[in-house]
């Protein structure tokens, strides 16, 4: 393979004019060499380039590559955006969608066809105004302007409803004539540009002036309604602006956006308490409609009055069922006369036949009753026999004990050790006057002491014991 690429060699041939030269002095090249040398000279001439198209035929193959082409009205060129790329693209690209992508230019040797390798991708026109407002969208719903809990209830019936659009459009007119067909109302319009430059300056003070009305030179609005016709989005870019929605999520007045028609959507929709498809809408949500409530209060009306009707016969059905059941006080109180007669008689009765019982009773005790003195005189008889039997029992006792006493005397006697004594015997004692009863507890020169039947005692020193 020459290094010389295939535009180098084509301007050496044609340099020297020759054609049997040229035609000889050509080199032999490869299908491949050739497609290599266009795919580097497709990369070293154009590099890094950034092309704004139309997105068709995109699709992601199985390995995560991006695949589709980059059109405009007289062109089209393939794109290829490898997947660790496709996951870091700011932008889902889809058919259909403009885009700027930046990218380098190269070619795919198996198609012979140049393609662009993406880097990046960016929305172009609408769709970069889309990006904008998508951003926009997410930051203000971060604050929390979006949030369900923010927004207030519409009032039923509105005494005045302020209206901020354009004085000459046909939206103000579409508004009155419906108010007028529903419930008229009073209403203030507080003119402004709805689009263009300042328009959103205009809307965002008309929302700000209604909320400091103090009633004092105008009546201040009990709901607004903030409206314009349908348009492009570029049209309805000043109901997008950061102000406007900001005036609108803050205001103390409930208000219904009805920008556009009813497939557009602004960041207004979004804050306001109520969107509206069309100011038809609006217009239809702010009133209800005066013949319906007429027609309804009547309706309510007649129910009301056949109701309590119905309740007042019911109430005095019940009332003559109650008094036909009720008796007359004058036959209560002769009940109860006859009553309290009955148990008159019947107590002065229980009364005399108690009495009568009683004393029956009483009789009947007394009769079983003694006479105290009889009683005294049984008990007197009773202490007299029971001292003499008491006497005559001590005199006993007395003598039964003498005879026992000199039993148990004579008994004494005749176990008192000294009882022998009259019998010639004699008591032996040691110093302390313990008794002596062996001869083997007196040793020789022991001074005892010797007791006689005469109550004598002497003392005597013993002498050296008796061999038996």
């Amino acid at each position: 393979m020459t290094s010389e690429d295939l535009f180098t060699a084509a301007t050496r041939q044609e340099v020297m004019g020759d054609k049997e030269a040229i035609g000889s002095n050509i080199l032999e090249m490869s299908v491949t060499d050739l497609a290599n040398s266009l795919k580097r000279t497709l990369e070293q001439t154009f590099g890094y380039i950034r092309v704004r198209g139309e997105l068709s035929g995109i699709k992601i193959a199985a390995s995560g590559h991006l695949y589709g082409d980059i059109k405009d009205i007289d062109a089209n060129i393939n794109i290829v955006c490898w997947k660790g790329t496709v996951s870091k693209l700011s932008v889902k690209p889809e058919d259909g969608m403009d885009v700027v992508i930046t990218g380098r230019v190269s070619s795919y040797q198996k198609s012979s066809r140049y393609q662009i390798i993406i880097e990046k991708i960016e929305l172009a026109g609408e769709g970069a105004l889309l990006k904008l407002l998508e951003e926009r969208r997410k930051k203000l719903a971060a604050e929390g302007l979006f949030d369900e809990n923010r927004k207030k209830q519409l009032p039923f019936i509105p005494n005045v409803i302020g209206v901020v659009s354009s004085p000459g459009g046909a939206v103000i007119r579409d508004i009155m004539h419906r108010l007028k067909d529903r419930f008229p109302r009073h209403v203030l319009l507080w003119p402004v540009n709805v689009q263009g430059v300042g328009a959103d300056i205009q809307i965002t003070e008309a929302i700000n002036g209604f909320n400091k009305l103090d009633g004092s030179n105008l009546p201040r609005p009990d709901l607004v309604i903030v409206a314009r016709g349908g348009g492009s989005l570029e049209d309805l870019m000043a109901f997008n602006e950061e102000n406007v929605v900001r005036a609108v999520a803050t205001s103390n007045i409930p208000i219904i956006s009805a920008v556009g028609h009813e497939t557009d959507t602004t960041l207004t929709d979004y804050a306001a308490d109520v969107r509206a498809p069309t100011p038809t809408g609006a217009a239809e949500m702010a009133v209800p409609v005066r013949i319906n409530l007429i027609a309804q209060i009547q309706n309510t009306h007649e129910r009301l009055i056949n109701s309590s009707m119905r309740l007042l016969s019911d109430k005095y059905n019940q009332l003559e069922a109650r008094i036909a059941r009720l008796t007359h006080p004058k036959q209560i109180l002769e009940s109860k006369a006859q009553t309290i007669d009955y148990l008159s008689e019947k107590l002065m009765n229980g009364l005399k036949n108690q009495t009568y019982d009683k004393k029956k009773n009483l009789y009947d005790v007394s009769i079983k009753l003694t006479s105290p003195r009889f009683l005294i005189e049984q008990k007197m008889q009773s202490v007299k026999y029971l001292n003499e039997s008491l006497k005559k029992l001590g005199v006993r006792i007395i003598n039964d004990k003498r005879v026992q006493l000199g039993h148990h005397e004579r008994i004494l006697q005749s176990l008192s050790p000294k009882g022998v004594l009259s019998r010639g015997y004699a008591l032996i004692y040691d110093e302390t006057g313990k008794l002596l009863r062996k001869s083997i507890n007196i040793h020789e020169g022991q001074t005892v002491h010797i007791e006689f039947d005469n109550k004598d005692i002497i003392s005597a020193k013993a002498g050296k014991p008796l061999k038996d």
